[in-house]
């Protein structure tokens, strides 16, 4: 019998994210829901949705009437709508999460309304699993100037997002890319969580293009685990470095999206240079994703780790002639089938 869980989701974010001005167009929220739902492979469609607070797909200020009537929408689809990425980036109304007192406020704000949208997606029967989505809204670069009094401020900013979360019945998960200061290495990022100290409230998402890039140290080369001059035919030694960053993680990962990497960075719009998210069957993808997604998805005894309800595909800054086209998606729904055969459970 075919495993049902986790349930297989689709990000909507790939119609925002790397758009804008000075790149693409973005793909509006009703396209990329028709190409999600269209995409089929041996009767299996996608279950769900992930969704970004974000115009001019979901507005951040979105009324209850407004989340009522996006969450028609979205079931008459059949879809599910699991995690949500909270705006708490300056250019978006909120802020950095190690800045001023109100840069951290206009941050807190961002969760806050996020987790009201959870929660009135959850009235309207449409969610029943998912995390709001975070990051420390910081460069690196910005971040260096003070790692350690740096991370204790973003530590305390988490802590609050937590409290918020906790009164609104969400938790928050915050996701490891090599673009965020305090996150930026594996070590950064379960250091940072320790700090926080809210392990039922706040957690780890791991998106297995941005981790691939943790075993490279790219923006943290004290922590690269792959060998100076690494040519990716030694399979040991990648399969090594995946085990380290997954012991260290895996007990704090609470969202996981499956996802291709060629071991390159990419940006594009206003995105920062981060794990670049190729087509599963990339010629270049560094990748094996069934069995590298049991790093995160499987525990040291070999189990499903049942941590997560759904998993997610993260096909950030792909082009729009990728993304219009339907076999980009059936391939990808075909990568996130062999993930949940190899690792799910009924």
């Amino acid at each position: 019998m075919a495993n049902q869980f986790p349930k297989l989701h689709n990000a909507m974010w790939p119609g925002l994210v790397g758009k804008g001005p000075d790149s693409e167009a973005p793909i509006d929220l009703d396209t990329m829901l028709r190409l999600t739902a269209a995409a089929e492979v041996d009767g299996q469609r996608f279950e769900g949705v992930d969704l970004f607070l974000f115009d001019p797909h979901v507005s951040i200020d979105s009324t209850a009437d407004g989340v009522k009537a996006l969450a028609a929408k979205i079931a008459g689809y059949g879809f599910k709508v699991g995690s949500l990425v909270a705006p708490v980036w300056p250019p978006t109304g909120g802020g950095s999460a190690m800045g001023s007192d109100a840069d951290r406020a206009n941050f807190l704000t961002q969760v806050k309304k996020a987790c009201i949208i959870g929660g009135e997606l959850r009235k309207q029967g449409i969610r029943d699993y998912g995390v709001i989505r975070i990051d420390s809204a910081s460069s690196p670069a910005d971040w260096a100037l003070d790692p350690a009094g740096n991370q204790q401020k973003i530590a305390k900013t988490f802590r609050e997002a937590c409290d918020i979360a906790a009164g609104y019945g969400e938790r928050l998960a915050a996701e490891g890319e090599i673009c965020w200061g305090g996150m930026h290495s594996w070590r950064h990022m379960v250091e940072l969580l320790e700090l926080v100290d809210r392990p039922k409230l706040i957690g780890f998402q791991a998106d297995m293009a941005h981790t691939l890039l943790y075993t490279m140290g790219y923006n943290a080369p004290e922590d690269r685990l792959l060998p100076d001059g690494y040519t990716w035919d030694d399979d040991d030694a990648l399969d090594e470095a995946l085990k380290t960053v997954t012991a260290a993680l895996r007990p704090w990962t609470i969202d996981f999206h499956v996802a291709q990497n060629d071991a390159t960075v990419k940006g594009s719009g206003s995105h920062d240079k981060t794990g670049r998210h190729c087509l599963p069957n990339d010629p270049n993808g560094k990748l094996k994703i069934a069995r590298d997604a049991g790093y995160w998805l499987r525990g040291q005894d070999g189990e499903p780790t049942k941590a997560v309800q759904h998993i997610c595909w993260d096909g950030c800054m792909f082009s729009n002639e990728t993304m219009m086209q339907p076999e980009t998606w059936n391939s990808i729904l075909s990568a996130m089938i062999s993930v949940r055969q190899a690792h799910g459970w009924n």
